[in-house]
Parts: structure tokens; sequence; C-alpha cells
């Protein structure tokens, strides 16, 4: 859409007054919420409490949709028809969301998968494989984008060509962290990228923790894979179990700090996540059937085969394959560049 086009057309008035309402001091998410309820719409909650702002307030919110909308993003206030049902279930649903990409990708089935910035190589293998399992039978994958678990959860929903939707702390325009902007074009192109903060607002205090609720609500089943003590991923367990939402967490080993707060939601009754069968189960689907054929060349298919079972590391998997080193290697070589297989930082191998 042209800067032009998007100039000339008039914005939806009762998205223009909610976030107009939005911008009036002293207004956040529950005031906004108990505003409209009381004068029965945003319009008129808008001159209610300040009349005489109103029009500088509407002029404002008609700018930053004008610019959202030059920039490929929609917005949709609480009260329209698009707007995503489980949000209108918190106390303080955002008055606006504003989206990047496939806004469709709002009614599919999904499931919220978060955990540590600083995951294990355990947890983002696990997260892999549970993020492509759902992926695979067509259940999308929401995360906050962040290091560790998050961006695991996206990549691999993408990589197995499912869908991804991802809440920012930030503006829906602004990756967050920066060396995610790669990630973030790749959401927005693929899947969905969702903000309450308008385009353009930089990382502030406590918007992630915020962005948090909006992952809880989402989707009907949230999964920890790894949490510390003092994780962000246990505030968004908390609020979806406070929202009625089911909770499943992977359990860790005990001596491993990334594991003491996933542990602790198992130890207090989160159901439990031990392979992905039980998390597949958990949202009512079977394992996709995959019918891969082996690579053509011998040496290809002796390590395939090898890795039927699960990954190994390259001793292993030379003696799995009975193949020399060098043999074993190239082979590797040959598959991951096919797509086949991918190697960990670990020196894990397995299958993709």
């Amino acid at each position: 859409m042209s800067g032009s086009t998007s100039r000339s057309r008039s914005p939806d008035p009762a998205l223009r007054d909610a976030l107009a309402l939005s911008l009036a001091r002293g207004v956040g998410p529950s005031r906004h919420r108990e505003l409209i309820e009381a004068h029965g719409s945003a319009e008129q909650a808008l001159l209610a409490i300040s009349r005489s702002q109103a029009a500088e307030l509407r002029r404002t919110a008609d700018r930053m949709l004008e610019t959202a909308a030059e920039r490929g993003v929609r917005a949709l206030h609480a009260r329209d028809a698009a707007y995503p049902a489980p949000l209108l279930e918190l106390p303080d649903p955002p008055p606006v969301l504003w989206l990047a990409g496939d806004v469709g990708a709002l009614a599919a089935p999904c499931v919220s998968i978060v955990g540590t910035r600083r995951c294990t190589a355990y947890g983002e293998r696990v997260t892999r494989e549970l993020a492509t399992a759902l992926a695979r039978v067509g259940v999308g994958v929401v995360s906050g984008m962040a290091l560790g678990i998050d961006a695991a959860a996206h990549r691999a929903a993408l990589e197995a060509g499912g869908l991804s939707i991802a809440v920012l702390g930030t503006g829906v325009d602004v990756p967050y962290p920066a060396g995610h902007r790669e990630l973030h074009a790749r959401l927005a192109a693929s899947g969905l990228v969702v903000a309450e903060s308008p385009p353009g607002t930089p990382a502030q205090p406590g918007s992630f923790p915020r962005r948090n609720r909006i992952i809880a609500a989402l989707s009907p089943v949230v999964v920890i894979v790894e949490a510390g003590a003092a994780s962000g991923a246990l505030i968004t367990a908390r609020i979806a179990l406070d929202l009625g939402r089911t909770i499943a967490a992977v359990p860790g080993p005990i001596d491993q700090p990334q594991s003491a707060g996933s542990n602790e939601l198992l130890r207090d009754g989160a159901i439990v996540i031990a392979s992905v069968a039980d998390l597949l189960a958990l949202v009512g689907r079977t394992p996709a059937v995959r019918r891969d054929p082996p690579p053509d060349d011998a040496d290809g298919a002796e390590v395939w085969r090898a890795l039927a079972d699960g990954a190994l590391d390259l001793d292993a998997l030379c003696a799995r394959s009975r193949l020399p080193a060098a043999r074993c290697l190239q082979a590797v070589t040959m598959l991951e560049l096919a797509g086949r297989v991918e190697c960990a930082l670990t020196g894990e191998i397995r299958r993709r």
C-alpha cells in the first residue's frame, strides 16, 4: 500500500477513539476498559474524561494510525470483531493491539512455549522438538521472541513450515533483542508479530512482564521448558493459571538452575511433558506420520538410519553407522546442506 493511499483513507472512528482514549493521562488498560464499560463507547469515555483535549488526542491517534499503515502495521481495538477473544478474559486487555503479518493467525489453534533466556542445550533441543511436532500437526507456537527458549520455539515452528506468533514488549516494528532482526522479519513474513505498544516504541522497563499476560492469554495451553527460580516465564505461568489455562512443564535436572522454576511448577501440579507425545495428547493431536526416504548415497543412508533413535555425537554416530570418521563427517555435511540433519553447538547431530 502506498503512502498516499494510506493518507487518503479515513481511520475507523472506533479504533481512533479507542487509541486516543489510551493516550489520555492516567488511562492504562484496566482504566480504559472501565471507562468504556461505564460510558458505552470510547468516544463517550474520551469526551467524559477530557473534552478539552479530545480533539488533540484524536489528531495524535490519527497520525499514529497513518504511520502504522505506511509501515504495513494493522491495529485492532478491543471491540473489533477480529480482536482475539481470549485476550478479553484478561482484567486489563490491551486497548489496541498492533499487528505485523498474517492477522488470520490469531484464529488458529496455538500453544504458548516459553522459558529462560539462558537455556541449556537440553532445553533448546526439547523446545525444537516440541515446536516442530506442533507445527507438523497444524498447531501454532506463541512465544516472546527473547533469547533462548523463545527464539528456539519460533525458529523450529517456522522451519517446519508451521505458524508462529511473537508477542513483543516493544513496538511491533522494533526487533528486540536487536540480534533477532532476521527472526523478526521471518515472523512478520510467515507468521505474526503482536505488540501492545505503538510502532516505534523501544524497550522499556516493565514492558516485558506486561507482554507476558498476552502470551499467557492467547493459548489454552502454556508450556514452560526451562525456567529459573526468578524467570519471567514463571510470571507467564502464574497469569495463565489465573486465567484457567492449562500449565505444563518439561522436567529438568534438579541440579540445574535453569530447571529450578519449571521443576517447582511440576511439584505444584503442572502437567508433565515427558515426551512429544505427551504434548500432542494434551492438545488433542496425534503425531504426524513422516515418510522421509533414506538418502540415495550409501554413507548418507547409514548415517540417516543411525540417527533414527535420536541425536548422537560424532563418535557415537561413527560407531553406530560403522563408518570411518572422515566418511561419516562427509555424509553428515551433505545431509546438513540438504536440510535433513542439524548439528548443535554441543556437537550433537540429529534429524530435522
